[in-house]
């Protein structure tokens, strides 16, 4: 049972990541896809004078995974998504309520009396 005068808890599954933890895995990411180039440029080597299209394959993919790597790493933290500090309700407009419009002859004839007339 909840006692009456507690404070009411939050979730927060929807919160970030710490910022170390995000650092972190970015640098692991960056790092894993470093070393599959430094073995894909040290296959370039070996291969080049045993199968010279796997080892253009090789290099291909040695020059264009820094690019890749560095966009991978980078990505992350504005993606994620950003839980509400509070919820605010919206806000309450009030509704007009429809009126009738009625014609001259429905309220009754009225006489006109010119302002401008002074007794």
């Amino acid at each position: 049972m909840r006692k009456q005068g507690s404070p009411e808890v939050h979730r927060i599954s929807g919160a970030r990541t710490g910022l170390t933890e995000d650092v972190r895995g970015r640098q692991r990411r960056y790092i894993i896809s470093m070393s599959v180039r430094t073995v894909s440029v040290i296959l370039t080597v070996v291969l080049w004078n045993v199968e010279r299209p796997l080892a253009w394959a090789t290099l291909g993919i040695g020059l264009l995974l820094p690019y890749v790597a560095v966009v991978y790493a980078n990505a992350g933290r504005e993606n994620a998504p950003v839980a509400p500090a509070a919820y605010i309700p919206p806000p309450v407009v009030p509704v007009l309520e429809a009126t009738t419009v009625e014609s001259g002859a429905e309220r009754g004839a009225e006489p006109f009396t010119d302002p401008t007339d002074r007794p």
